[in-house]
């Protein structure tokens, strides 16, 4: 499985951006699929994580009410719609994608993208 994240940018603090994961080399249709983050200097953390079907998710606090994670399975690709942004979320966004069941909050996924950088200006 190829991860490849895109769609993320420069914006301002209060806006709102879309990150993408699109997988190839297999579906990912019976995959959890995981966004996480990178700021500089920080350790890697969970961002959020849908389980196959849509059904299940699960956030971290510090976005939950703000960020979404939706999938389209016939498109292969998973996405992180991200309102309200603030400068602390600044960081290289990353996706991840595990063969299990239910949502995973760790990093302990199989298959990782090379991460797309988001900025939020003050």
């Amino acid at each position: 499985v190829q991860l490849q994240a895109s769609g993320g940018g420069l914006v301002q603090a209060g806006g709102s951006l879309r990150v993408s994961c699109a997988a190839s080399g297999r579906t990912v249709r019976s995959y959890v699929m995981g966004w996480f983050r990178q700021a500089p200097g920080k350790e890697r953390e969970f961002v959020a994580s849908i389980n196959w079907s849509g059904a299940s998710t699960s956030y971290a606090n510090s976005v939950k009410g703000r960020f979404t994670i939706s999938r389209d399975n016939a498109k292969n690709t998973v996405y992180l719609q991200m309102n309200s942004l603030k400068p602390e979320d600044t960081a290289v966004y990353y996706c991840a994608a595990k063969y299990v069941a239910s949502v995973i909050r760790t990093n302990e996924y199989n298959y990782w993208g090379q991460g797309t950088l988001v900025t939020v200006s003050s």
